[in-house]
């Protein structure tokens, strides 16, 4: 999966607001800070710090994408973490591995399996 299709899948869910235009303004407003959600865009940072990526085109294998993520979520775990941001990347990790689940039954479907 691609970051930018996972960007439209997670755009999905209207009550995370990951998208910013495009995926790759989405991709330049997360780098610039200036992503409307800053816990949003910091995701967004260690996502494509951890898969390496360039542009929205890059593949990001999940393994890559929920290992960036663990450190935020740890970080929001504390009992001194605001419960609205624990929330949030809770959802998002919830909602990415939906995502990979989804798109790796489709596969699973289209070989016969």
């Amino acid at each position: 999966m691609t970051l930018a299709e996972l960007f439209d899948a997670l755009s999905q869910d209207k009550k995370t607001p990951f998208i910013v235009g495009d995926a790759e303004t989405t991709l330049a407003h997360a780098r610039a800070g200036t992503h409307p959600d800053p816990l949003i865009g910091e995701m967004i940072q260690a996502i494509v710090q951890k898969g390496g990526c360039n542009n929205a085109d890059c593949v990001l294998p999940r393994e890559q994408v929920i290992t960036a993520l663990g450190p935020i979520r740890l970080r929001y775990m504390a009992d001194d973490a605001p419960v609205a941001g624990f929330r949030l990347v809770q959802n998002v990790i919830v909602s990415i591995d939906n995502i990979y689940n989804d798109e790796a039954m489709r596969e699973k479907i289209k070989a016969g399996r």
